[in-house]
């Protein structure tokens, strides 16, 4: 009996041993195959991003690329062509017009009122904004659209008896308009023409006159005969190019009217000038 009871002893403990060693094992077996599981997805998600759908970040290729005076050119260009078209104003004067009085649409007019001309409210019934100009809070218009500022700078040209001689010069003749202007009292300041042309020649802008009407570039052999230019291509910088033409940074960005070393590829840049 006593025989019996121990021997019924020894194959309970025998089988519990057994139960709990498979059970054990079991559990390994899931843990590793889970385990395995999770770094496989991890795996393919840092090894290809784009396969397991992580959004591909694309550069805009050209707001990022331009700076303010060209990220204002690009944006009011086509208005200073339909502006040119209907009012006869050269769109190159509008659009350096508008880079000089508005800081390239970052100045408080612009910003605040889309003015872009400094154009006060004489005879203006809408909405209006104060600011200092040659007065403390002078009363400024206010436009809805940047759209309307041009329009209202062709109309102020083409409606004030002052302005009518620029009409007599032609179209593409941006020197001829920008020295007209400040003769006509537009402008007090006396190198308002020089400025006018620099931005004109620097930025290219004579080719918005030339979309409008259809022309190639006329050839300037006084220009080319004084003045050495150069093209900027991929590569370049300020300091590559003053040791290429044996001039220091600060003598290029003098003549070039530049206040940094920004370059764009295809920007012409005098070099030299007799």
């Amino acid at each position: 009996m006593k025989f019996s009871l121990r021997l019924i002893m020894v194959l309970v403990v025998a089988l519990s041993l057994s139960s709990c060693g498979g059970k054990k094992r079991i559990v390994t077996k899931k843990k590793n195959s889970k385990s395995k599981t999770e770094r496989v997805v991890r795996d393919h998600r840092t090894s290809n991003p784009s396969e397991v759908g992580v959004p591909t970040v694309i550069t805009p290729k050209t707001p990022g690329n331009l700076g303010v005076n060209e990220m204002y050119i690009a944006t009011y260009g086509e208005i200073a062509k339909n502006n040119m078209r209907t009012h006869k104003i050269p769109a190159s004067i509008t659009l350096a017009q508008g880079i000089l009085e508005s800081g390239s649409g970052r100045g408080r007019l612009a910003v605040k009122a889309n003015n872009h001309f400094g154009i006060k409210c004489h005879g203006w019934s809408g909405d209006k904004i104060y600011h200092d100009d040659d007065a403390s809070q002078e009363c400024f218009r206010k436009y809805r659209h940047a759209s309307q500022s041009f329009e209202d700078h062709s109309k102020f040209l083409t409606t004030r008896g002052r302005y009518s001689k620029l009409f007599q010069l032609e179209i593409d003749d941006y020197k001829g308009w920008a020295k007209g202007l400040r003769a006509a009292g537009y402008a007090t300041d006396r190198k308002y023409p020089q400025k006018l042309i620099s931005l004109i020649e620097r930025f290219q802008l004579y080719r918005f006159d030339q979309e409008v009407l259809g022309t190639r570039p006329k050839p300037r052999p006084r220009e080319i005969a004084s003045q050495l230019t150069h093209k900027v291509v991929k590569g370049d910088t300020m300091y590559s190019l003053s040791k290429r033409y044996n001039l220091s940074v600060s003598e290029l960005q003098k003549l070039n009217g530049m206040n940094n070393n920004n370059l764009q590829i295809g920007q012409i840049l005098i070099i030299k000038v007799n």
